[in-house]
């Protein structure tokens, strides 16, 4: 495995404001997300006692959940969100027609980038599927603010890929 070494110059953490998500396979990033959840996992603990140490309990690592993640973004004409979350329940389409089960789960990639736009931290995250779509915000005729439209991901894992931190651009 190779090792890489921190930006030794480098003294402030990335901010969270500079992000991409891209679905496997594409190239293009995804339009308009504005927000993405963190990536939380969570491993149960279990509970154990050996029979000839009755004053104390053992633990140990059980299973392990994923959060499920979400994305916003700003309501457009866009329509891949709802073509997304159609896939895993299109109601009307008749028996046995309402999931599409050869491509309702698709890998999630987020990349962090600095300032520069350089991407400094890249996640893949498996198995992704819509299970909540939220197509429109309440609607308020006093508001003013940008309609928001989400997905909530539910995943099998993340992990991280190794890459090498940039080399950071200068101005002379």
């Amino acid at each position: 495995m190779v090792q890489f070494k921190a930006n030794p110059t480098r003294f402030d953490p990335y901010k969270n404001f500079k992000f991409l998500v891209k679905l496997e396979g594409q190239t293009d990033p995804v339009a308009g997300i504005s927000k993405v959840s963190g990536l939380k996992r969570t491993t149960e603990v279990v509970k154990h006692r050996e029979g000839g140490d009755p004053s104390t309990s053992r633990k140990s690592p059980g299973r392990t959940e994923y959060e499920p993640i979400t994305l916003e973004r700003g309501v457009t004409h866009d329509l891949d969100f709802e073509k997304w979350a159609n896939k895993v329940w299109n109601f009307g389409e008749g028996l046995g027609s309402e999931v599409s089960l050869a491509d309702f789960r698709k890998n999630v990639i987020i990349e962090m980038l600095n300032e520069a736009g350089q991407v400094v931290i890249r996640y893949k995250v498996y198995r992704c599927w819509v299970s909540e779509y939220q197509a429109l915000p309440d609607l308020d005729a006093n508001a003013n603010a940008v309609a928001i439209q989400h997905i909530k991901l539910e995943n099998e894992g993340w992990e991280r890929e190794e890459l090498e931190e940039p080399k950071e651009p200068t101005f002379d």
